[in-house]
């Protein structure tokens, strides 16, 4: 098990990799973790994932208390109603990624499974990814409605803003997060031909082998 300082340090190490690569732009996403010893940690209110500093990352108690560090962001709400929905979570990743960003604003989407299986990889690192209604940014009355789909989606994605993603480190919510931006990218690149899907047994053998166990 990782100290908090490694933790910290991971933490700014991941975010830092995202906003190289574009993922990330400006001040935009924010990054949630568990603590070994309890509480949160979070990235901070109106901070770049290419400039994060372990010592100055917001940390939260148990209920979501803000306790030290720089002020946490405003849409921690988002993180803490994704663990109280699935609370064997122990990291979430919330994203403004283009690709996912424009699937959030396609109409006509299945809001319980949004990417159709094209391929593997999204539903064995996701699974299925519900969509959530619009609100503004911070609003949050939509903390209840995430946390009512979390209970059974890992992966969501919040129309017309972006996606929130957990996994059972911050690892591997990173990595479901890059997955599902490329997920996202390859239907819609491919939303206007004609494509083959993965069958019933296909997605029943891919959960015997999921990634989010």
């Amino acid at each position: 098990m990782n100290t908090e300082m490694q933790s910290r340090e991971e933490m700014c190490l991941l975010a830092a990799s995202m906003f190289e690569r574009g993922l990330t732009p400006g001040s935009s996403g924010n990054l949630s973790m568990r603590l070994p010893d309890g509480g949160f940690l979070m990235t901070p209110t109106n901070s770049s994932f290419g400039f994060l500093d372990p010592a100055t990352l917001s940390r939260l108690d148990d209920d979501g208390e803000w306790k030290d560090g720089d002020k946490p962001t405003k849409e921690a709400f988002l993180h803490l109603a994704m663990y109280r929905g699935q609370p064997e979570l122990q990291a979430v990743t919330h994203l403004h990624s283009t690709w996912c960003v424009c699937l959030s604003c396609l109409k006509d989407t299945d809001p319980q499974n949004m990417i159709p299986p094209m391929t593997p990889y999204v539903h064995m690192r996701v699974g299925p990814v519900a969509r959530a209604p619009y609100k503004r940014p911070g609003d949050e009355s939509l903390g209840p409605e995430i946390e009512k789909i979390a209970a059974k989606h890992s992966g969501i994605i919040i129309a017309n803003h972006g996606p929130v993603v957990g996994g059972k480190s911050l690892r591997d919510s990173v990595f479901a997060m890059e997955e599902l931006e490329e997920a996202a990218k390859i239907f819609i690149n491919t939303k206007q031909l004609q494509v083959n899907v993965l069958s019933s047994k296909d997605i029943a053998e891919l959960d015997a082998i999921s990634l989010r166990k």
